[in-house]
């Protein structure tokens, strides 16, 4: 069976693009802010460097590129006032794959840094900001050289889609109808891919730095409930109608699986325990609406809903369907979709996780 690789978010400023299409993202930022702020402040209570290395793992393109950043940035600044010190300078690393429109980043940062010096009332530290292509699942930073990683909406993306899934046909994620061995191949594709994560940023954090990350994850064990399946389960059947009409080919149909995995807060715990290089200080969990402009109007729910879908998995679609049915496929998407938030209240699960190095 081929497998399904990750690809980036849709670039540019499109109706389609990742900046125009992540709302969603922006709402968990604003919902972790306390959690990452608190995170922050009892990570350095203690002192604060001279200079803060900074790493944004999976940055993606638009504004949420740097409005965790933001964040991050006059806490440590507000802290270091409070501490009647020299506010520090800040280098930050922004990551994510090779392909990634980083030029969309990069056209915003004048104004980002007038932003900062304007807010910072001419007393904060310079903030240099530098892009960093490459997969997380690979070493990325020099040994010991970070303060700080964060991560949003990330961590949850596989480094490819499992294999031995023959069985899933059909389906293009865990369903209600997966077989076991299904399962079994998304958990252990996650844990091999967390443990990994997590002890590649162990080499490359200084001992007793601080990562934050947020992942979309499930309330319930059982990995075949909740609505995080069900949003993939409504774009299978979506494929399976522009199959019946021959648009694509079945067997390409059953050799496609999205490479995301919605883990527990039981299945962090016990790969974070396992790996053994961070302490797990606190884990929160959120809820947050499939549409985030939570829109009375279910059909342009619907449409917001599939745009963001669409940003995230485009790209990855049509490297293995082609693109010459995209229109179709997210029209029949945007239909189902309707169906669905008429006779269903769909929420995302997402966790924030707070870890320091040993």
């Amino acid at each position: 069976m081929v497998s399904v690789k990750v690809l980036p978010m849709n670039g540019g400023n499109g109706k389609s693009s990742y900046a125009n299409s992540s709302l969603l993202q922006k709402k968990m930022i604003e919902e972790v802010r306390p959690f990452l702020e608190d995170s922050i402040k009892d990570a350095f209570n203690l002192g604060i460097p001279s200079c803060v290395k900074i790493a944004d793992l999976g940055c993606s393109s638009g504004s949420n590129a740097v409005s965790a950043i933001s964040e991050i940035i006059h806490t440590i600044h507000g802290m270091s006032k409070g501490m009647n010190g020299k506010s520090p300078e800040f280098q930050v690393f922004l990551n994510d794959l090779p392909g990634n429109d980083f030029n969309n980043i990069f056209s915003s940062l004048p104004d980002f840094y007038e932003k900062l010096k304007k807010e910072g009332g001419g007393t904060m530290g310079h903030c240099f900001i530098t892009g960093v292509p490459g997969s997380f699942y690979t070493r990325i930073f020099p040994s010991r050289s970070l303060d700080f990683f964060h991560s949003s909406c990330s961590v949850h993306w596989l480094s490819q889609a499992p294999t031995g899934l023959e069985k899933n046909k059909r389906h293009i994620h865990i369903a209600k109808g997966s077989p076991p061995t299904v399962i079994e191949a998304y958990t252990n594709q996650f844990k091999k891919d967390f443990s990994l994560f997590l002890r590649l940023r162990s080499e490359e954090i200084k001992d007793g730095g601080l990562m934050v990350i947020t992942v979309i994850g499930r309330s319930m064990e059982d990995p075949c409930t909740g609505e995080s399946c069900g949003i993939w389960e409504l774009l299978a059947e979506s494929l399976a109608d522009i199959l019946v009409e021959g648009l694509i080919e079945e067997v390409d149909l059953n050799s496609f699986n999205v490479p995301i995995y919605y883990p527990s807060h039981s299945e962090i715990r016990a790969v974070v325990e396992e790996e053994g290089s961070f302490s797990l200080d606190k884990v929160e969990s959120f809820e947050v609406n499939w549409d985030p402009f939570d829109e009375s109007d279910k059909y342009r729910a619907a449409q917001n809903v599939v745009n963001y879908i669409r940003s995230i998995t485009e790209s990855t679609l049509t490297a293995h369907f082609g693109d010459g049915m995209m229109e179709n496929l997210f029209g029949r998407y945007a239909d189902r979709m309707v169906k669905h938030l008429l006779t269903e209240e769909a929420k995302y699960s997402f966790m924030a996780i707070s870890l320091t190095m040993k």
